[in-house]
């Protein structure tokens, strides 16, 4: 059997403590290994003199070693080694800590490269914890990986090497030859060779190039497969003149045009005898839910139900509230089903559906329990669904045989990234905000204005409005300098600035029903401060929170700032938005001026992606979806265009790439999708 498919403990150096933090990573065996790309490169290819090195700028400085100070044992545990190298014009000193071998391993008038950051002067100059190689073996673009405690990037090298040798020995190939000669890509063997030991940067670029080209490719051939196998079934085509002036006399304003399109276009996808798979994507106040109210009244006018499935009870509460607002006037009264409701409410409830008497349910996960039943499922509505296991989802959309799907978002997405991620949903942009809302407006600060921002926030306090005050992490860190932690803050505000006001907490660690208890308090205004930290980016509606302070703004992407912004505005009052952080980072301050200049989510999230590039943008859960890898170095419209050509042209010539020589592509995208519920292919 091939070695590369050994489990990883086979891999010489790899010992059992290491397999299992390799195990950790989801790394089994030396294949998956090739495949744990690096995160980014020490670039040794343009190294510079030391007296042209800017201070505290990471450089690479070629030189020679002159002398090796005598070793100083500060304390037990600690340890200083010196050693004083030269460019040949100027000198510098290497400090290394606690690290014998580097420092015994160096011998004088030898050349190396040290990279690092230097400190210092014209007299004296230093680079402190450098990382060296020896001249004559160096990697010239060496590989930093994503790593875990315990395993280093330089393991992780050493292992990887060995993996490249069973990979020489066996080399394979997903591609098709002509694939490969039309898009002028490299071989996949050469590909991982050279992303793992690059020998310039054109190497590196062209390895790179067949990576992302491949896992676009894949996307878009199981997203395109995906379609084609929802556009096969049949479910049952509701009528087009169904009379719908009743639900939109009796709503309470005007519906934008974006709303008014979206709803035309869910309602000519009702009528279909193909089930609608369809994304609404607004910002955060764009009205999606009562465009969810229209597709579920236009159900329930041709007798059947829908669902609409959220992800915390707070949420549904408030779902269920908004749907029954808009369609009580028409006769359809709405019921919850969650995890909280009363048994005996309960059998009433299940009765009602199993019956066909309840036509709009509204709910958390306790909507797929086994023994709920329904009459006549016909359309399944999920809000905010990448916070939904795909398991979930799927078990919701099985209840009704073939349902009608639409899944609502505010997580604005660049038009780049939705082809890639959404490539099986027709997706429907709400891009106009109801009339009435004003922009909230936000500033970026220093921490020096922390008071005078305090000051304000008591202002809108004391006129009987809600602010929230979000922060960086829950606890407080020994490694990160000055970032706020939740805990500490709450406690500190408590008895200080804010000790006249009611303040809250909350964050991720506490348990379920203590999260969903403050959020009905802040709803409830019982709080009048709300610490936190994310776990408020999608939260209940408070119209009456109309200001919201975020600490270490520098700290997060943009997408999740736009999406904390979100949390105020959602009233008639003017809201504002406070930016505090004191980096002085370029890319830093270009985010929150960003943030300052635009309310505008999508303009937002195509900065997110220009400044952060894909791999980031959805942080670890990607809606769901198979993660990205090398496709986050491209975030390029062509690459996306040419994949998607690519693929509808192997699927014209084989829908189900049944081929001899397209199986190893298949195999790929089998892998790729095999954990996706019911975005699974099988």
């Amino acid at each position: 059997m091939n070695e590369l498919y050994q489990p990883i403990e086979t891999l010489p150096g790899v010992g059992e403590k290491r397999a299992a933090k390799y195990h950790k990573m989801g790394i089994d065996t030396p294949y998956d290994l090739l495949f744990h790309f690096p995160r980014s490169y020490i670039d040794y290819t343009s190294p510079v003199m030391i007296a042209d090195a800017e201070n505290g700028v990471p450089v690479a400085v070629r030189c020679t070693v002159k002398q090796k100070l005598t070793p100083s044992f500060v304390r037990k545990g600690f340890s200083l080694y010196r050693v004083v190298v030269s460019d040949g014009v100027s000198e510098m000193l290497l400090v290394f800590y606690n690290t014998p071998y580097t420092y015994q391993a160096m011998k004088a008038g030898e050349e190396y490269y040290a990279y690092g950051k230097l400190s210092g002067g014209l007299l004296r100059r230093e680079m402190q914890a450098p990382q060296v190689q020896k001249v004559e073996s160096a990697l010239l673009l060496q590989p930093v990986y994503p790593q875990t405690t315990g395993l280093t990037s330089a393991m992780m090298r050493t292992n990887i090497q060995k993996s490249l040798t069973y990979l020489e020995k066996e080399p394979f190939e997903t591609l098709p030859p002509e694939l490969m000669r039309d898009y002028r890509l490299i071989s996949l063997t050469d590909a991982l060779r050279a992303v793992h030991r690059p020998e310039n940067k054109q190497e590196l670029d062209e390895a790179r190039h067949r990576l992302a080209f491949e896992e676009l490719l894949q996307f878009q051939l199981g997203t395109l497969m995906l379609k084609h196998r929802a556009s096969v079934q049949i479910s049952t085509p509701m009528a087009p003149d169904t009379p719908m002036d009743d639900f939109f006399s009796a709503l309470p304003f005007p519906l934008t045009g974006a709303q008014q399109r979206a709803i035309t276009s869910i309602c000519k996808d009702l009528c279909s005898d193909r089930p609608m798979n369809r994304l609404l994507q607004g910002d955060v106040g764009s009205g999606k839910t009562v465009v969810a109210a229209a597709a579920a009244a236009y159900a329930a006018k041709n007798g059947y139900q829908t669902v609409l499935m959220a992800p915390t009870e707070i949420l549904a509460q408030q779902h269920l509230q908004t749907m029954t607002d808009f369609l009580k006037p028409i006769g359809l009264e709405p019921v919850l089903l969650t995890g909280s409701t009363k048994a005996k409410e309960k059998r009433e409830i299940k009765k009602k559906i199993a019956d066909g008497t309840a036509k709009v349910i509204v709910g958390t996960h306790a909507v797929i329990q086994k023994d709920i039943e329904f009459a006549s499922l016909g359309l399944v509505i999920t809000d905010e669904q990448h916070r939904f296991g795909v398991a979930q989802r799927a078990a919701l959309a099985e209840k009704g045989g073939c349902p009608h799907k639409l899944v609502m978002s505010a997580t604005p997405i660049p038009r780049t990234l939705a082809l890639i991620i959404y490539g099986d949903l027709d997706i429907t942009i709400l891009d106009e905000m109801p009339k009435g809302r004003l922009p909230i407006q936000t500033f970026a600060v220093t921490g020096g204005y922390r008071e005078r921002a305090y000051g304000f926030i008591k202002e809108h306090l004391d006129a009987g409005e809600q602010a929230y005050l979000v922060c960086a992490m829950i606890e407080e860190s020994d490694t990160l300098e000055n970032v706020q932690a939740a805990e500490s803050y709450a406690e500190t505000l408590k008895n200080g600035a804010f000790a006249e006001y009611r303040v809250g907490l909350l964050h991720g660690k506490m348990k379920p029903q203590d999260k969903e208890a403050v959020m009905a308090a802040m709803k409830a205004h019982e709080i009048d401060l709300l610490v936190c930290t994310t776990v408020v980016e999608v939260g209940v509606d408070v119209p009456n929170a109309t200001l919201i302070l975020i600490e270490n703004a520098d700290r997060f992407g943009l997408a999740q700032l736009h999406q904390l912004r979100g949390r105020v505005g959602r009233g008639v009052q003017q809201s504002y938005c406070i930016l505090v952080t004191d980096s002085r980072r370029e890319d830093a301050r270009e985010r929150l001026k960003i943030m300052s200049r635009t309310v505008n989510g999508f303009a937002i999230a195509e900065e997110d992606l220009r400044l952060r590039g894909p791999g980031d943008f959805f942080g670890n859960a990607q809606h769901g979806m198979p993660p990205l890898m090398q496709a986050a170095f491209c975030s390029n419209m062509p690459l996306v265009s040419e994949t998607q050509m690519a693929a509808k042209q192997l699927l014209r010539q084989d829908p189900e790439l049944q081929s001899p020589e397209l199986q190893p592509l298949r195999t790929a995208v089998l892998q790729l999708f095999a954990k996706n519920g019911e975005n699974g292919l099988n």
